[in-house]
């Protein structure tokens, strides 16, 4: 089974907001993220994916996780160059 990282970006009041998650199914989990259903954080938008990678573990896709939404200039760095 594969697992992604992924990041979504959300523009609201000229103000771009990211959230980064994982999981097996991408376009899935971006559904229940536009429906409310995702994470707390992330109701009330409306989200694209900018960036997804996949990890053959979970192990691996976690610590990849952690590591990017620890890693403020990879994420602007990516958010950077979805916007430009």
């Amino acid at each position: 089974m594969n697992y992604y990282v992924y990041m979504l970006w959300s523009i609201k009041s000229k103000k771009i907001k990211t959230y980064v998650g994982y999981t097996i199914n991408v376009k899935c989990r971006l559904k229940k993220h536009n429906l409310g259903n995702g994470a707390k954080s992330t109701r009330g938008r409306f989200w694209k994916v900018i960036y997804k990678r996949v990890y053959k573990t979970k192990s691996e896709a976690l610590k990849a996780e952690y590591y990017l939404k620890n890693n403020s200039v990879l994420r602007e760095k990516i958010k950077n160059s979805y916007v430009h």
